[in-house]
C-alpha cells in the first residue's frame, strides 16, 4: 500500500533536491518525456513529480529505442528519467553511426576524452584533484561539436540532466555521458520505497554508485550487508498480507532484500540481491548481477542471465542486440542469417566469448562463467520473461529455457 503521503514525501523531496533539473528558465521551459509504464512505481513517481514541479510532460507508451529515439528528437526534453537500457541504446546507436561513416577511431578517442574529462571533474568535486588540465580541456572542446553535440542531439538537443534507476549502470557509461554534457544521476529504490531512496547529488556525483539518501531518508546496512531504508516514502505494508509485511518492515525500517556497501562518504553501491545469490554445488556463493552487467557491456549483447544454482559451475545464456548484429554483419561483409544459423556463426561466438572473458577477469575462477549459449530470441515482457522495467524474471527464464540450461552442463 503506497499512500498519497508516501508519494508526496518522495516527489517533493526529489523536486526540491534536483531543482536544477526541474526548474524552468526564461525561454527554456523544463520538460521531460515519460516512457516508463505508469503501472511501475518509477513511472508514476516521474508523473507526479513533474506535476508537482510544474514540468511540461509528454508520454511515449513504448519502452523501446526504435519508438523512443525519434520522439526524443521531436519533443526535446530538458531532462529524462530512465532505466540504463535507454542510455546504453543511445550510446550504441552513436557508436554504430560512427563506424558506418568510417569514424570509429575518432569516436573511441572522443569516448576516452569524455571519460577522462568527467573523471577529472569528479575528482575536483570531491577535493581529490584539480580538475581537467589545459590539454584535456582542448581535446574536449575539439570533440564537442564533432561527437558530443551529436549525442545530445539524438536525445533532442536540450537534455543536460538525467536520472537512472531500475538496475545498475556501468561507471564508464555514466562518465561518458557526463563528459558529453549530460549528467546522469544514478539512484536506487524499489516499489516499497515509492521509487528512489538514494540518488547521486548534482554537486557531487560519484559514478558507479547509487548515491546517498535523498532528503528525509536514512540508509542502514544490516550485519549481512542487506540494505535497510527508513523515510516518509516507505510504504504502509502489503494489502491483506500482514505476514509478508512483518517480514520486511522492522520498527519502521524497510528490509529491501538487496545487498550493498557504503563508502567513507556514505555513497551506496548495490552488490546483489539476497534471493538471487547463486550457490554452486561446491558451496561457492556468486552474485550474478555484476557478471551479467559486464557481459552486457559488449555492443552485440542485449541480455545475459547467469545460472549455476546447485550446479558444478557458473554458466550463462546470452541474447543478441538485433540492430548491433545487423550492423556487425554489414561491416564485415557477411550476409544476413536466420536466427538459428546466426547463433552458430563462429565469428559471432568469438565476439561473445570476448565479452565473457572480459567479465571473468573481475572475479575469481570459481565465480567465473565457464560456458555460455547464445539464444536466437531476446527475453521479452510479452512472454513473461521481463518485468515492466526490463528486469529479468530469473525463474521464468530458467523454466522457459530449461533444455538450454541443461545443455550447458552436459555438452
Amino acid at each position: 500500500m503506497i499512500t498519497h503521503a508516501n508519494l508526496m514525501a518522495e516527489c517533493d523531496n526529489i523536486v526540491e533536491r534536483y531543482e536544477e533539473a526541474f526548474h524552468s528558465k526564461r525561454g527554456d521551459e523544463a520538460a521531460t518525456l515519460l516512457f516508463l509504464p505508469l503501472a511501475h512505481v518509477f513511472g508514476r513517481m516521474v508523473e507526479v513529480a513533474s506535476i508537482r514541479g510544474k514540468v511540461k510532460l509528454g508520454h511515449q507508451p513504448r519502452l523501446s529505442a526504435a519508438a523512443l529515439l525519434p520522439d526524443l528528437k521531436t519533443f526535446r526534453p530538458t531532462f529524462i528519467l530512465a532505466v540504463p537500457y535507454i542510455f546504453e541504446k543511445v550510446f550504441a546507436a552513436a557508436r554504430r553511426k560512427a563506424e558506418a561513416e568510417g569514424k570509429a577511431g575518432v569516436f573511441e578517442k572522443a569516448v576516452d576524452v569524455a571519460v577522462r574529462y568527467a573523471e577529472a571533474l569528479e575528482a575536483k568535486a570531491f577535493g581529490t584533484g584539480p580538475g581537467p588540465g589545459a590539454a584535456l580541456r582542448m581535446q574536449h572542446q575539439f570533440f564537442e561539436k564533432a561527437v558530443y553535440g551529436k549525442v545530445r542531439a539524438a536525445m533532442g538537443g536540450r537534455v543536460r540532466h538525467a536520472m537512472s534507476g531500475g538496475s545498475g549502470m556501468e561507471r564508464r557509461l555514466g562518465l561518458f555521458f557526463a563528459g558529453a554534457g549530460v549528467t546522469i544521476y544514478e539512484g536506487y529504490g524499489l516499489t516499497e520505497s515509492t521509487a528512489a531512496a538514494t540518488a547521486n547529488p548534482p554537486e557531487q556525483t560519484r559514478f558507479g554508485t547509487v548515491g546517498v539518501p535523498i532528503p528525509g531518508t536514512t540508509v542502514h546496512l544490516a550485519d549481512d550487508g542487506e540494505v535497510w531504508v527508513r523515510g516518509g516514502q516507505v510504504f504502509e505494508g502489503y494489502l491483506g498480507d500482514p505476514k509478508a509485511t512483518d517480514a520486511v518492515l522492522r520498527d519502521g525500517w524497510l528490509a529491501t532484500g538487496d545487498l550493498g556497501t557504503l563508502d567513507e562518504d556514505g555513497y551506496l553501491t548495490i552488490t546483489g540481491r539476497k534471493k538471487e545469490i547463486l550457490v554452486t554445488s561446491s558451496g561457492k556463493s556468486v552474485s550474478p548481477g555484476g557478471l551479467e552487467e559486464r557481459v552486457r557491456a559488449h555492443p552485440l549483447v542485449a541480455q545475459c542471465i547467469v545460472v549455476g544454482n546447485d550446479r558444478p559451475y557458473i554458466a550463462a545464456l546470452v541474447t543478441l542486440d538485433s540492430e548491433a548484429v545487423a550492423h556487425w554483419l554489414t561491416m564485415r561483409g557477411k550476409p544476413e542469417l536466420p536466427p538459428g544459423e546466426l547463433v552458430r556463426d563462429p565469428d559471432l561466438e568469438t565476439e561473445i566469448r570476448r565479452a565473457v572473458v572480459a567479465a571473468n577477469t573481475t572475479v575469481s575462477q570459481a565465480e567465473s562463467i565457464r560456458t555460455f549459449r547464445i539464444l536466437a530470441a531476446q527475453f521479452s515482457e510479452e512472454h513473461g520473461l521481463l518485468t515492466p522495467s526490463l528486469k529479468l524474471k530469473r525463474k521464468a527464464i530458467e523454466q522457459a529455457y530449461a533444455v538450454e540450461v541443461e545443455a550447458l552442463y552436459h555438452s
